[in-house]
């Protein structure tokens, strides 16, 4: 009966969250640029620093460097926040740089899907439009670049 009780307890309990915390070498490859991205090119890398912290199930991956200045340029913010389940982490970053092309005013958004196997991380960024759908916003209605991702942390 113990025994029972005591599966009952860590069924309901669910499994632990990965510890994902952490500085992160990030190394990004281009892929499609639905948007139009200037000097985007498909198949270039570059890398990039990012730092990671949580709280439960609660997570924020700051980008540092250069990768925050481009950031920052483009969508108005480096810090993505989200959620961990077990190893996989969806973030989230919403942009506030708006631009206009005639009466379309626009931002990008950008997503984040990874996945935390030890101290490896790996996934992919996406940037999606998000638009006052005004009929000038026709050419970026929907639109979506991407990025594949791997990185590493220093094993404590």
């Amino acid at each position: 009966m113990r025994c029972l009780a005591l599966l009952m307890c860590i069924a309901a309990c669910g499994t632990d969250d990965a510890n994902a915390a952490g500085d992160y070498s990030i190394v990004v490859t281009n892929g499609d640029n639905g948007c139009n991205f200037a000097s985007w090119t498909a198949g270039s890398t570059a890398t990039a620093a990012v730092t990671v912290t949580q709280g439960g199930n609660n997570v924020t991956a700051s980008v540092t460097g250069l990768g925050a200045v481009v950031l920052d340029a483009a969508i108005g913010g480096h810090a993505y926040s989200g959620k961990i389940s077990g190893g996989d982490l969806d973030l989230r970053l919403f942009g506030s740089r708006t631009s206009t092309a005639g009466n379309c005013t626009y931002t990008f958004n950008s997503e984040i899907h990874a996945v935390l196997d030890r101290d490896a991380l790996t996934g992919h960024i996406d940037y999606v439009s998000a638009t006052n759908n005004n009929p000038d916003c026709a050419g970026i209605t929907g639109c979506r670049s991407s990025q594949e991702f791997t990185g590493t942390r220093p094993t404590p």
